[in-house]
């Protein structure tokens, strides 16, 4: 459809669209503009016949004020005290819907700024099985719920497979807010989220945890194999003085990208299945 200026709406709207699923928060101008830096008076000019001189009665330019600088070590203790407020606040939940209410004020995390909402988790918390991702996409931060685009439809067919559920299983993220543009979270990012998920891991008790892909699995156990070394291994994590049987598989995004590596999921949940059951 076309209007009375000769513009495309459908375009237009398909256009935006796209902006907003790539991150673009704002509008920029034909030349740019360095927002961060008070715009200074011109400087007087200068008798250039007589560099030594000035005409007569005019003071010289003032010098640029030049910016603060901020000291790495600065910089570090920053970061380390807003890894603390978070460590402090994920203590202070006693259950799953304190910890909700004070991730939902947190303030010390800067993706909730962009995001629009907070998406803490889905499925039965007082399921025997726990699975976490790295972070929202798209759908997720429309819905607050996790795994609910093309990925969480092929995660529930996964689960069918093995006879589950979200009525028998709980699903969350290690970092709860999108980042813009679906990016990858940056380690101060997901350093300061990972007090919350392990109090999340805490207050639900799983019986079996499954990291979906490489990065949830880094963030929560520290390791660094790479998803299709790691994948299909148990092992055991330990939280609120319990041990956790967990195991990584391959994110069900990846396996949308790569359908031929369905065959190494479908091993994995057999194995959980396994696990559940008590055969392994």
């Amino acid at each position: 459809m076309i209007d009375g200026a000769g513009v495309d709406r459908k375009a237009l709207e398909a256009l935006f669209g796209w902006y907003e699923a790539i991150g673009v928060d704002a509008v920029v101008l034909d030349a740019p503009v360095d927002r961060f830096r008070a715009p200074s008076p011109a400087a007087p000019s200068i008798d250039r016949r007589s560099p030594t001189r000035l005409p007569a009665g005019e003071a010289p330019p003032a010098a640029p004020l030049a910016a603060p600088s901020v000291s790495g070590e600065r910089s570090r203790g920053s970061e380390v005290d807003e890894v603390m407020q978070a460590r402090a606040e994920a203590a202070r939940a006693a259950t799953l819907e304190d910890l909700h209410r004070i991730l939902d004020q947190f303030e010390g995390c800067a993706l909730r700024q962009t995001a629009r909402q907070l998406v803490f988790s889905d499925g039965n918390p007082a399921g025997r099985l726990m699975l976490i991702g790295e972070a929202p996409g798209r759908e997720e931060d429309a819905q607050g719920k996790p795994f609910v685009g093309r990925s969480g439809q092929l995660l529930d067919r996964m689960l069918a497979a093995i006879g589950l559920d979200r009525s028998t299983a709980y699903i969350a993220n290690v970092v709860p807010w999108r980042p813009p543009g679906n990016r990858t979270p940056s380690p101060l990012e997901t350093e300061i989220c990972k007090p919350f998920i392990a109090r999340q891991i805490e207050l639900a008790e799983p019986d079996v945890l499954v990291f979906l892909g490489g990065a949830a699995a880094k963030a929560i156990t520290g390791s660094t194999e790479g998803i299709l070394r790691a994948r299909g291994k148990w092992s055991t994590y330990r939280a609120g003085g319990r041990e956790i049987a967990c195991m990584a598989t391959l994110h069900p995004a990846y396996l949308l990208r790569q359908p031929a590596q369905k065959r190494l999921a479908w091993r994995d949940f057999l194995a959980i299945r396994n696990r559940l059951e008590g055969a392994e």
